[in-house]
Protein backbone atom coordinates (compact mmCIF):
# COMPACT_ATOMS: atom_id res chain seq x y z
CA UNK A 1 0.00 0.00 0.00
CA UNK A 2 2.78 2.69 0.57
CA UNK A 3 3.59 2.72 -3.24
CA UNK A 4 -0.16 2.66 -4.12
CA UNK A 5 -1.05 5.86 -5.63
CA UNK A 6 -2.10 8.47 -3.10
CA UNK A 7 -6.34 9.79 -3.44
CA UNK A 8 -7.80 12.91 -1.82
CA UNK A 9 -11.45 13.53 -1.69
CA UNK A 10 -12.48 17.04 -1.65
CA UNK A 11 -15.73 17.72 -0.43
CA UNK A 12 -17.70 20.78 1.13
CA UNK A 13 -21.47 22.14 0.90
CA UNK A 14 -22.42 24.48 -1.81
CA UNK A 15 -20.71 27.58 -2.22
CA UNK A 16 -18.37 26.71 0.61
CA UNK A 17 -14.96 27.04 -2.01
CA UNK A 18 -14.25 24.18 -2.90
CA UNK A 19 -13.67 25.06 -6.62
CA UNK A 20 -11.79 28.44 -5.09
CA UNK A 21 -9.28 25.77 -2.98
CA UNK A 22 -8.51 23.43 -6.19
CA UNK A 23 -8.02 26.31 -8.44
CA UNK A 24 -5.31 28.05 -6.33
CA UNK A 25 -3.84 24.45 -5.79
CA UNK A 26 -3.30 23.77 -9.28
CA UNK A 27 -1.88 27.28 -10.19
CA UNK A 28 0.36 27.11 -7.31
CA UNK A 29 2.03 23.71 -9.43
CA UNK A 30 2.24 21.87 -6.02
CA UNK A 31 0.39 19.07 -7.49
CA UNK A 32 2.18 18.38 -10.89
CA UNK A 33 1.05 14.86 -12.51
CA UNK A 34 -2.00 15.02 -10.42
CA UNK A 35 -5.22 13.99 -12.31
CA UNK A 36 -8.22 15.76 -11.14
CA UNK A 37 -11.77 14.71 -11.18
CA UNK A 38 -14.29 17.49 -11.09
CA UNK A 39 -17.96 16.24 -10.41
CA UNK A 40 -20.97 18.18 -11.83
CA UNK A 41 -24.15 18.21 -10.93
CA UNK A 42 -26.88 19.63 -13.70
CA UNK A 43 -27.57 19.81 -17.23
CA UNK A 44 -24.50 22.34 -17.88
CA UNK A 45 -21.10 21.96 -15.70
CA UNK A 46 -20.26 25.51 -14.29
CA UNK A 47 -17.54 24.29 -11.87
CA UNK A 48 -14.97 23.13 -14.64
CA UNK A 49 -15.29 26.88 -16.13
CA UNK A 50 -13.74 28.06 -12.59
CA UNK A 51 -10.85 25.70 -12.77
CA UNK A 52 -8.48 28.14 -15.16
CA UNK A 53 -5.92 24.97 -15.57
CA UNK A 54 -7.82 22.78 -18.18
CA UNK A 55 -5.53 20.14 -19.96
CA UNK A 56 -5.56 15.78 -19.96
CA UNK A 57 -5.15 15.68 -16.83
CA UNK A 58 -8.15 17.02 -15.68
CA UNK A 59 -11.82 15.13 -16.10
CA UNK A 60 -15.23 16.12 -15.87
CA UNK A 61 -17.63 13.75 -14.78
CA UNK A 62 -21.51 15.59 -15.54
CA UNK A 63 -25.21 14.42 -15.21
CA UNK A 64 -24.69 12.80 -12.32
CA UNK A 65 -23.51 13.04 -8.08
CA UNK A 66 -20.53 10.94 -7.63
CA UNK A 67 -22.25 9.59 -4.47
CA UNK A 68 -24.91 7.53 -5.88
CA UNK A 69 -26.07 7.95 -9.83
CA UNK A 70 -22.53 7.85 -11.08
CA UNK A 71 -20.62 6.00 -9.14
CA UNK A 72 -19.87 2.95 -12.13
CA UNK A 73 -18.27 5.69 -14.07
CA UNK A 74 -16.20 6.67 -11.53
CA UNK A 75 -14.82 3.08 -11.11
CA UNK A 76 -14.76 3.47 -15.00
CA UNK A 77 -12.45 6.46 -14.75
CA UNK A 78 -10.47 6.08 -12.32
CA UNK A 79 -9.02 2.24 -14.23
CA UNK A 80 -8.89 4.38 -17.54
CA UNK A 81 -6.14 6.75 -14.98
CA UNK A 82 -4.47 3.69 -14.11
CA UNK A 83 -3.66 2.13 -17.35
CA UNK A 84 -3.75 5.41 -20.03
CA UNK A 85 -0.91 5.79 -21.92
CA UNK A 86 2.41 7.72 -20.85
CA UNK A 87 1.55 6.28 -17.21
CA UNK A 88 -0.73 7.01 -13.86
CA UNK A 89 -0.69 10.26 -12.67
CA UNK A 90 1.39 10.40 -9.34
CA UNK A 91 -1.59 11.63 -7.81
CA UNK A 92 -5.47 11.87 -8.00
CA UNK A 93 -8.13 14.59 -6.69
CA UNK A 94 -11.59 13.70 -6.76
CA UNK A 95 -13.79 16.99 -6.48
CA UNK A 96 -17.30 15.95 -5.70
CA UNK A 97 -21.05 18.36 -5.46
CA UNK A 98 -21.80 19.90 -2.50
CA UNK A 99 -24.61 17.89 -1.56
CA UNK A 100 -22.68 14.48 -2.15
CA UNK A 101 -22.11 12.37 0.80
CA UNK A 102 -18.52 11.15 0.12
CA UNK A 103 -18.57 7.76 1.73
CA UNK A 104 -19.69 6.24 -1.49
CA UNK A 105 -16.46 7.51 -3.18
CA UNK A 106 -14.68 6.33 -0.37
CA UNK A 107 -16.65 2.70 -1.05
CA UNK A 108 -15.28 2.79 -4.68
CA UNK A 109 -11.24 3.30 -3.67
CA UNK A 110 -11.28 0.37 -0.56
CA UNK A 111 -13.76 -2.04 -1.87
CA UNK A 112 -12.95 -2.71 -5.49
CA UNK A 113 -10.56 -5.60 -5.85
CA UNK A 114 -8.45 -3.82 -8.31
CA UNK A 115 -8.52 0.58 -7.42
CA UNK A 116 -7.71 -1.17 -3.54
CA UNK A 117 -4.40 -2.67 -4.83
CA UNK A 118 -3.57 0.19 -6.68
CA UNK A 119 -4.62 3.44 -5.13
CA UNK A 120 -4.67 4.87 -1.21
CA UNK A 121 -6.72 7.07 0.47
CA UNK A 122 -4.58 9.87 1.09
CA UNK A 123 -7.36 11.70 2.88
CA UNK A 124 -10.63 13.57 2.70
CA UNK A 125 -10.38 17.39 2.90
CA UNK A 126 -13.70 19.28 3.49
CA UNK A 127 -14.41 22.85 2.81
CA UNK A 128 -16.20 24.54 5.49
CA UNK A 129 -17.51 28.29 4.99
CA UNK A 130 -17.10 30.38 8.44
CA UNK A 131 -19.74 32.63 7.26
CA UNK A 132 -22.70 30.31 6.75
CA UNK A 133 -20.80 27.15 7.86
CA UNK A 134 -22.86 27.16 11.35
CA UNK A 135 -26.18 27.89 9.80
CA UNK A 136 -25.40 25.29 6.90
CA UNK A 137 -24.63 22.44 9.57
CA UNK A 138 -27.67 23.43 10.98
CA UNK A 139 -29.51 22.85 8.10
CA UNK A 140 -28.14 19.77 6.25
CA UNK A 141 -27.25 16.72 7.50
CA UNK A 142 -24.82 16.22 3.92
CA UNK A 143 -22.69 19.10 5.25
CA UNK A 144 -22.41 17.57 8.76
CA UNK A 145 -21.50 13.73 7.36
CA UNK A 146 -18.80 15.64 5.29
CA UNK A 147 -17.14 17.10 7.92
CA UNK A 148 -17.72 14.50 10.28
CA UNK A 149 -15.13 12.24 7.60
CA UNK A 150 -12.62 14.56 7.04
CA UNK A 151 -9.01 14.36 7.66
CA UNK A 152 -8.58 18.24 7.06
CA UNK A 153 -10.76 20.70 7.48
CA UNK A 154 -10.72 23.85 5.43
CA UNK A 155 -12.06 27.33 6.79
CA UNK A 156 -12.58 29.51 4.10
CA UNK A 157 -14.03 33.09 3.52
CA UNK A 158 -12.12 33.79 6.97
CA UNK A 159 -11.67 37.77 5.75
CA UNK A 160 -15.33 38.08 6.13
CA UNK A 161 -15.62 36.73 9.54
CA UNK A 162 -13.57 35.06 12.64
CA UNK A 163 -13.00 31.49 11.95
CA UNK A 164 -13.40 30.88 15.59
CA UNK A 165 -17.25 31.46 15.15
CA UNK A 166 -16.92 28.01 13.38
CA UNK A 167 -14.07 26.01 14.13
CA UNK A 168 -15.34 25.41 17.61
CA UNK A 169 -18.49 23.39 16.44
CA UNK A 170 -15.94 21.71 14.09
CA UNK A 171 -13.34 20.11 16.80
CA UNK A 172 -16.36 19.08 18.49
CA UNK A 173 -17.81 17.11 15.67
CA UNK A 174 -14.39 16.01 14.14
CA UNK A 175 -11.59 16.53 17.09
CA UNK A 176 -9.18 14.27 15.12
CA UNK A 177 -9.12 16.07 12.23
CA UNK A 178 -6.98 19.42 11.09
CA UNK A 179 -8.42 22.30 11.11
CA UNK A 180 -6.53 24.85 8.68
CA UNK A 181 -7.01 27.81 6.98
CA UNK A 182 -8.02 29.10 3.29
CA UNK A 183 -4.14 29.75 2.24
CA UNK A 184 -3.08 26.09 3.46
CA UNK A 185 -0.41 25.20 1.12
CA UNK A 186 0.26 21.26 -0.26
CA UNK A 187 1.73 19.92 2.97
CA UNK A 188 -0.80 21.26 5.20
CA UNK A 189 -3.44 19.22 3.25
CA UNK A 190 -2.02 16.22 1.75
CA UNK A 191 -0.19 13.42 2.80
CA UNK A 192 -1.93 12.10 5.47
CA UNK A 193 -2.79 9.00 5.17
CA UNK A 194 -1.06 6.47 6.97
CA UNK A 195 2.08 6.05 5.33
CA UNK A 196 4.79 9.13 5.35
CA UNK A 197 5.84 9.32 1.48
CA UNK A 198 9.28 10.63 2.23
CA UNK A 199 10.73 8.05 5.03
CA UNK A 200 8.00 5.24 3.60
CA UNK A 201 7.36 4.36 6.92
CA UNK A 202 3.74 4.04 8.84
CA UNK A 203 2.92 7.04 10.95
CA UNK A 204 0.32 6.06 12.59
CA UNK A 205 -0.24 9.06 15.35
CA UNK A 206 -0.26 11.26 12.73
CA UNK A 207 -3.01 9.36 10.82
CA UNK A 208 -5.06 8.37 13.99
CA UNK A 209 -4.86 12.73 14.71
CA UNK A 210 -3.75 14.29 17.80
CA UNK A 211 -7.12 12.92 19.91
CA UNK A 212 -6.25 9.86 19.24
CA UNK A 213 -3.89 9.80 22.06
CA UNK A 214 -6.32 10.57 24.47
CA UNK A 215 -8.45 7.50 26.28
CA UNK A 216 -11.90 8.48 27.11
CA UNK A 217 -15.12 10.00 24.93
CA UNK A 218 -15.43 13.53 23.29
CA UNK A 219 -18.55 14.95 24.85
CA UNK A 220 -19.95 18.09 24.26
CA UNK A 221 -22.99 20.05 23.93
CA UNK A 222 -25.36 18.66 21.83
CA UNK A 223 -28.52 20.69 20.96
CA UNK A 224 -30.86 18.45 19.59
CA UNK A 225 -32.30 20.64 17.12
CA UNK A 226 -28.72 20.50 15.30
CA UNK A 227 -27.90 17.61 13.08
CA UNK A 228 -24.39 17.22 14.47
CA UNK A 229 -26.21 16.42 17.52
CA UNK A 230 -26.23 12.88 16.14
CA UNK A 231 -22.74 13.00 16.00
CA UNK A 232 -19.61 11.53 18.27
CA UNK A 233 -15.81 11.37 18.29
CA UNK A 234 -14.44 8.83 20.97
CA UNK A 235 -11.06 6.44 20.98
CA UNK A 236 -11.04 2.88 22.30
CA UNK A 237 -8.00 1.96 23.49
CA UNK A 238 -6.62 -1.02 25.90
CA UNK A 239 -3.47 -2.22 27.07
CA UNK A 240 -4.47 -5.96 26.67
CA UNK A 241 -3.60 -7.86 23.42
CA UNK A 242 -6.90 -8.71 21.54
CA UNK A 243 -7.00 -12.04 19.79
CA UNK A 244 -7.71 -11.69 16.12
CA UNK A 245 -11.22 -13.73 16.40
CA UNK A 246 -12.57 -11.41 19.03
CA UNK A 247 -11.74 -8.29 17.06
CA UNK A 248 -12.91 -9.70 13.77
CA UNK A 249 -16.52 -10.72 16.09
CA UNK A 250 -16.54 -6.75 17.53
CA UNK A 251 -16.64 -5.48 14.38
CA UNK A 252 -18.33 -7.89 12.57
CA UNK A 253 -21.00 -7.45 14.86
CA UNK A 254 -20.94 -3.61 14.47
CA UNK A 255 -20.80 -3.28 10.90
CA UNK A 256 -23.81 -5.82 10.64
CA UNK A 257 -26.43 -4.00 13.17
CA UNK A 258 -24.71 -0.39 12.90
CA UNK A 259 -22.61 -0.50 9.87
CA UNK A 260 -24.62 3.12 8.19
CA UNK A 261 -23.16 4.53 11.26
CA UNK A 262 -19.95 3.92 11.78
CA UNK A 263 -18.68 7.26 9.84
CA UNK A 264 -14.86 6.28 10.03
CA UNK A 265 -12.95 4.08 11.86
CA UNK A 266 -9.25 4.41 12.56
CA UNK A 267 -7.47 1.93 14.28
CA UNK A 268 -4.08 0.32 15.13
CA UNK A 269 -4.22 -3.34 17.40
CA UNK A 270 -1.89 -5.30 19.33
CA UNK A 271 -2.58 -9.11 18.04
CA UNK A 272 -2.06 -11.69 20.69
CA UNK A 273 -1.22 -14.25 18.10
CA UNK A 274 1.41 -11.71 16.65
CA UNK A 275 2.13 -8.77 19.58
CA UNK A 276 5.32 -7.51 17.89
CA UNK A 277 3.35 -6.62 14.66
CA UNK A 278 0.35 -4.46 14.88
CA UNK A 279 -2.66 -4.47 12.38
CA UNK A 280 -3.79 -1.60 11.04
CA UNK A 281 -8.08 -1.37 10.34
CA UNK A 282 -9.96 1.58 8.35
CA UNK A 283 -13.57 1.63 7.61
CA UNK A 284 -15.98 3.66 6.54
CA UNK A 285 -19.67 2.34 7.30
CA UNK A 286 -19.61 -1.09 6.24
CA UNK A 287 -17.19 -1.44 4.38
CA UNK A 288 -13.44 -1.98 5.90
CA UNK A 289 -10.43 -1.71 3.70
CA UNK A 290 -8.61 -5.11 3.85
CA UNK A 291 -6.21 -5.10 7.30
CA UNK A 292 -2.60 -4.18 6.83
CA UNK A 293 0.11 -5.50 9.04
CA UNK A 294 3.35 -3.02 10.11
CA UNK A 295 6.57 -4.83 10.29
CA UNK A 296 6.88 -3.12 13.72
CA UNK A 297 5.24 -0.74 16.27
CA UNK A 298 5.75 3.02 15.32
CA UNK A 299 6.34 4.53 18.24
CA UNK A 300 6.52 3.34 22.22
CA UNK A 301 2.86 3.01 22.54
CA UNK A 302 1.85 -0.41 21.85
CA UNK A 303 -2.01 -0.55 22.96
CA UNK A 304 -4.87 -0.85 20.75
CA UNK A 305 -6.59 2.30 19.80
CA UNK A 306 -9.64 2.99 17.47
CA UNK A 307 -11.04 6.26 16.60
CA UNK A 308 -14.52 6.09 16.11
CA UNK A 309 -17.05 8.17 14.57
CA UNK A 310 -20.28 7.56 14.54
CA UNK A 311 -23.85 8.82 14.37
CA UNK A 312 -26.39 7.63 16.44
CA UNK A 313 -24.15 5.37 18.64
CA UNK A 314 -23.27 6.17 22.04
CA UNK A 315 -19.82 6.04 22.91
CA UNK A 316 -20.76 4.14 26.28
CA UNK A 317 -22.48 1.70 24.09
CA UNK A 318 -19.64 0.65 22.00
CA UNK A 319 -17.33 0.58 24.88
CA UNK A 320 -19.52 -1.81 27.01
CA UNK A 321 -19.85 -4.21 23.74
CA UNK A 322 -15.83 -3.60 23.20
CA UNK A 323 -15.31 -4.25 27.18
CA UNK A 324 -17.21 -7.40 26.72
CA UNK A 325 -15.74 -8.84 23.59
CA UNK A 326 -12.20 -8.47 25.19
CA UNK A 327 -13.18 -10.11 28.51
CA UNK A 328 -14.47 -6.92 30.72
CA UNK A 329 -17.94 -7.91 30.95
CA UNK A 330 -20.24 -5.43 33.05
CA UNK A 331 -23.53 -5.97 34.97
CA UNK A 332 -26.34 -6.80 32.59
CA UNK A 333 -24.30 -6.92 29.61
CA UNK A 334 -23.59 -10.66 27.44
CA UNK A 335 -19.97 -11.58 27.46
CA UNK A 336 -17.81 -12.49 24.31
CA UNK A 337 -19.24 -15.72 24.37
CA UNK A 338 -22.64 -14.97 24.64
CA UNK A 339 -22.76 -12.45 21.85
CA UNK A 340 -20.51 -15.00 19.37
CA UNK A 341 -22.26 -18.81 20.12
CA UNK A 342 -25.88 -17.10 20.28
CA UNK A 343 -28.34 -18.52 17.78
CA UNK A 344 -30.08 -15.75 17.65
CA UNK A 345 -27.10 -13.21 16.91
CA UNK A 346 -27.64 -10.99 14.04
CA UNK A 347 -27.77 -12.33 10.59
CA UNK A 348 -24.79 -12.21 8.62
CA UNK A 349 -22.06 -12.34 11.09
CA UNK A 350 -18.93 -14.81 10.56
CA UNK A 351 -16.26 -15.13 12.28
Amino acid sequence: MVNAIPVSVLTGFLGSGKTTLLNRLIKSGGLSDTAFIINEFGDVGIDHLLVEQSDEGIVELSDGCLCCTIRSDLVDTLTRLLNRDGGAPARIVIETTGLADPAPVLHALMAHPVLSDRLRLDGVITTVDAVNGSATLDAHEEAVKQVAMADRLVVTKTDLTKAEDVTGRLRALNPSARIVMPDAGFAELFDCGLYNPATKTADVSRWLGEEAAKDGHHHHHHDVNRHDARIRAFTLATDDAVDSVTLAGFLDLLQAAHGPNLLRVKGIVRLKEDPDRPVVIHGVQQVFHPPAQLPAWPDDDHRTRLVMITRDLEPDFVQRLFDAFTGKPQIDMPDRAAMMDNPLAVPGVKL
